[in-house]
């Protein structure tokens, strides 16, 4: 399978405290790969470092290609794309508005090409579109997550990188949030999931990475990680013999 990033060495300091140490992933074509692990481990620092908001030494290559001297702009437009934990949604612009912005990076392609996309994102959220004129800081959270999705979906990403989806939603939620991230697998879109909820991570994923305090500890296929009794214990509430 196709790799579209390669993380090679990755690290990434805050002054003199190293949040990320010599970390190395890969997320392939037609995947969904988790990253799981602690508070504090560096999993969103992780994700800043791959699209260019935090400075890092490493190489990131992504689609084959360097992308270590790139804005975050430009990697944007070749199909990387993040949802940020905190959603960084414009609470005072309607659902609409916010789900135009995401389409900014393909101005160029023309309106006919956005409104098809648009088409699809309100197919895969009818909620949207029934609150299309509403203001995205009145949404529920759930509500918030889906348009958040949308307007990353808006710029036609080849990976989506997410950033703790499930963060503050409901348990019914979740899952509901779990099974839309498995259907945009489904339909073509590769995911790097960052995500605390192990459990659901591991279930949705082909295969994980386990980071802690900054360091890769553990890697493998999802099923294997979810069986692994160091992981099972710290991370899925069960016992160490399970």
């Amino acid at each position: 399978m196709a790799a579209l990033l390669e993380v090679r060495n990755l690290s990434v300091r805050y002054g003199k405290v190293e949040a990320v140490h010599d970390v190395s992933i890969e997320a392939g074509e037609g995947r969904i790969v988790t990253v799981i692990g602690p508070n504090g481990a560096g999993k969103t620092t992780l994700l800043g470092a791959i699209m260019g908001l935090l400075p890092a030494h490493g190489e990131i290559r992504y689609l084959g290609e360097s992308v270590s001297g790139t804005d975050v702009e430009a990697r944007v437009a070749r199909g990387l794309v993040l949802v940020p934990e905190k959603r960084e949604l414009f609470a005072s612009m309607t659902v609409a508005d916010n789900l135009a912005l995401g389409a900014f990076s393909r101005r160029r392609e023309g309106e006919a090409a956005t409104r098809r996309t648009l088409d699809e994102v309100y197919q895969r959220f009818p909620r949207l579109l029934e609150r299309r004129g509403q203001l995205a800081g009145t949404l529920s959270g759930g509500e918030r997550q889906m348009l958040a999705l949308g307007r990353a979906l808006m710029g036609r990403p080849k990976l989506l990188m997410l950033d703790e989806p499930s963060l503050g939603l409901a348990p019914l939620i979740v899952r509901e949030i779990f099974s839309i991230i498995v259907a945009l697998r489904q339909s073509g879109v590769s995911i790097l999931l960052v995500e605390q909820n192990a459990r659901a991570a591991l279930q949705v994923s082909d295969h994980g990475y386990v980071l802690e305090t900054g360091d890769l500890v553990l890697s493998g296929p999802s099923a294997e990680l979810a069986a692994n009794p160091r992981v099972a214990a710290t991370y899925l509430g069960q016992g160490a013999a399970a």
